[in-house]
């Protein structure tokens, strides 16, 4: 059964432009892709790694070495890899990472380069495809979020930070895009079998104590958790794949029935506030 039976899927080879595809979703939306009849030209970091991925498939799986920090070697790598593999139809901005850490306790540093990789990664490689797909009255750009861009944590400020920051722009961009047939979506997914909360995972080391009674058992709970999530990665691909399948897809996909329990409860308390303080709220008009 099709996870969007009400909607009309239009399968139609394509060719994906993928970043991060050495692992996660990245790995797993490049296999379904694959086997779905699609290319994919996937971003990795070294050599080595573009030859693993190359072996998934002998003809229609490419691999390009970018650092997505590396803002000005995006629209080189873009433009030759369109005249080498292909016009890109989708970009999927996955490239990504996970930091962990009390907020007083994380230096700015690791913002930074959470932002940069994150945010500043997504954005430039979204960059160097937007006058492409404009012009050409086509396309769509995913970016794969988080349930963090909508809902927080303790201990993960940076990175909520970060998700919340490419959910905002990614909606704009769709807003910008629409009228030349050019679709955004934000995918967020929920908790998933992926190496985020393992090798991915970037921790600030403790340091004050007054946090260890309420942050040192999220910290366990995170860890110990690792590879236990609920969510399965290959059915995310499918899921994110169906959507590139859609005329019509949505601004937002969340993924995962932790992500849509949390994000509801999220939007609930919210609307809670906004009633409560109403008229404080109404009291600043002239």
């Amino acid at each position: 059964m099709s996870p969007v039976p009400d909607l009309e899927i239009i399968m139609i080879s394509k060719t994906f432009f993928i970043t991060g595809v050495s692992s996660g979703f990245g790995l797993a939306l490049s296999r379904e892709a694959l086997a779905a009849g699609h290319t994919v030209i996937g971003t990795v970091r070294n050599e080595e790694a573009r030859g693993a991925f190359e072996t998934l498939d002998d003809r229609r799986a490419h691999a390009v070495v970018l650092d997505v920090t590396d803002i000005d070697a995006i629209p080189g790598v873009v433009t030759d890899a369109e005249a080498r593999f292909g016009r890109v139809d989708v970009l999927v901005n996955n490239a990504g990472y996970g930091h962990e850490g009390i907020f007083e306790e994380s230096p700015l540093s690791e913002m930074r380069r959470q932002f940069e990789v994150n945010v500043f990664g997504a954005v430039g490689v979204t960059h160097a495809f937007v006058p492409r797909f404009r012009e050409r009255r086509r396309g769509h750009i995913v970016n794969i979020t988080s349930m963090g861009g909508f809902i927080t944590m303790p201990g993960i400020a940076y990175y909520c930070g970060s998700k919340f920051a490419l959910e905002g722009i990614s909606e704009v961009l769709g807003k910008e895009l629409r009228p030349f047939g050019v679709h955004v979506t934000a995918v967020a997914p929920g908790s998933f079998r992926t190496d985020w909360a393992g090798r991915s995972m970037q921790r600030s080391p403790r340091s004050i104590p007054d946090y260890d009674a309420s942050f040192d058992p999220i910290r366990q709970a995170r860890q110990e958790k690792s590879g236990k999530q609920l969510g399965d990665p290959a059915k995310a691909a499918k899921a994110i794949l169906a959507l590139t399948s859609l005329p019509e897809p949505s601004a937002h996909l969340l993924l995962g029935s932790d992500a849509l329990s949390l994000v509801r409860e999220k939007l609930a308390a919210m609307t809670s506030d906004i009633d409560r303080w109403e008229s404080l709220t109404r009291s600043t008009d002239g």
